[in-house]
């Protein structure tokens, strides 16, 4: 497995792609068709991709597999209390491969760098699966927000957090 951060538009246009491919696969059932693709347009078409990279200082990175297919992507954004988890997605057939746990990793080694103590995200409280997984990890719930993203859409969230 290689983490390759996204350092160029050919490398996002490949993490948009996997974006839209994977929030259809997952979120089916979450949430609304109709929020789904407001949620993608809104926070991960290309276009949002550069706007977070360039004005809110997002790093993403490109997860990519041993015979050289991408299978998923991860956002992350240092503040000056944590590095937060934006985004971490990865192709419904390869999840419970350890892509996800390794990537945990490598943000943990990063946040380090930064002399950052924890990493925290937000999640969907119905979104079971991968709330168990973070668990899993070592992440713990620690508080809970219900935040309005326009268009009558709300994301209903808890706050997650691991210490590095």
């Amino acid at each position: 497995m290689e983490i390759i951060k996204v350092q160029n538009d050919d490398q996002l246009s490949i993490t948009a792609k996997l974006a839209d491919e994977i929030w259809r696969q997952h979120f089916h059932g979450i949430i609304s068709v109709a929020q789904i693709d407001y949620m993608l347009d809104k926070f991960q078409s290309f276009a949002a991709m550069q706007g977070q990279i360039a004005k809110e200082n997002y790093n993403y990175f490109l997860i990519k597999d041993d015979n050289g297919v991408f299978q998923g992507y991860f956002a992350v954004a240092p503040n000056d209390k944590h590095l937060f988890l934006s985004k971490i997605y990865i192709r419904k057939d390869s999840r419970g491969k350890g892509y996800a746990g390794k990537s945990i990793d490598f943000m943990k080694d990063f946040a380090k760098e930064l002399s950052l103590p924890s990493i925290v995200l937000t999640v969907n409280k119905d979104n079971g699966s991968a709330i168990a997984a973070y668990k899993k990890i070592g992440f713990k719930v620690i508080d809970e927000v219900k935040k309005d993203i326009d268009n009558g859409f709300f994301m209903d969230d808890y706050i997650m957090e691991i210490e590095v």
